[in-house]
């Protein structure tokens, strides 16, 4: 194994456990309670810093905006779209089979706050807009490089999507029951091997940027309705 290799290993086992730790935390272990939300975002925090240092101070590599000099915009915003309208499809199946309890997910909310228009509207805003963007910097930009350093281009796609889903398992069975969580989670995977596939392909994080805040747009508009409207809390 090669240096840039075993250093590869070392940054996946640094970063890959962060995100899962602070979701329990938050979701799980201390939901709304200063303890769950400190961890929730001392994970957020690991998750954002580590990279830059990784790759300033031991890779010792020119940090880079990731421009997007090959495109990709295009494929991007279609890939985007298509799921979005997927998401739609497949909840309103989901809905039809019963698999979602509005009083239950209101009440799930509740423990973090979202029950609250205008935190949970704030809350969307964020994740479409800043988070989506976050998290392509830290697992295509980092993390599916460092996966592909030790795997390979195409088995990297899969790894790095393995490690994108699996706080969003946890993030998932926090709200929903485990048939939705199932399905969620194979979605949140088909999500993270798209969005490395376009990095691999254009090696720029903005056409992923892009699509995954297209893609996050629905989740939000299904929530709202399940909280707010089928929940009546709002």
């Amino acid at each position: 194994m090669t240096v840039p290799q075993r250093r590869a290993w070392v940054a996946l086992l640094l970063l890959l456990p962060m995100p899962s730790i602070g979701t329990a935390a938050s979701m799980w272990w201390w939901p709304g309670t200063p303890l769950g939300v400190g961890l929730f975002m001392a994970s957020k925090l690991w998750v954002l810093l580590l990279p830059w240092f990784w790759i300033a101070f031991v890779e010792r590599s020119p940090l880079s905006w990731s421009p997007p000099r090959a495109g990709g915009f295009r494929p991007a915003i279609g890939l985007g779209v298509a799921t979005a309208l997927m998401i739609f499809a497949v909840y309103g199946v989901a809905a039809r089979l019963g698999w979602f309890d509005p009083a239950e997910v209101s009440r799930r909310a509740a423990q973090t706050g979202l029950n609250q228009p205008a935190v949970y509207l704030a809350g969307a805003v964020y994740w479409i807009t800043l988070n989506s963007l976050m998290e392509e910097y830290v697992w295509r930009w980092f993390c599916f490089r460092q996966c592909e350093l030790l795997l390979g281009g195409r088995v990297g796609v899969l790894a790095s999507a393995l490690g994108f889903t699996l706080h969003h398992i946890i993030a998932l069975a926090g709200q929903f029951p485990w048939p939705v969580t199932v399905l969620g989670s194979l979605g949140v995977f088909c999500g993270g091997a798209m969005w490395s596939w376009l990095y691999l392909r254009y090696r720029s994080v903005w056409p992923c940027y892009v699509s995954h805040a297209i893609v996050d747009l629905p989740i939000f508009i299904i929530g709202y309705h399940l909280i707010f409207r089928a929940g009546g809390t709002g």
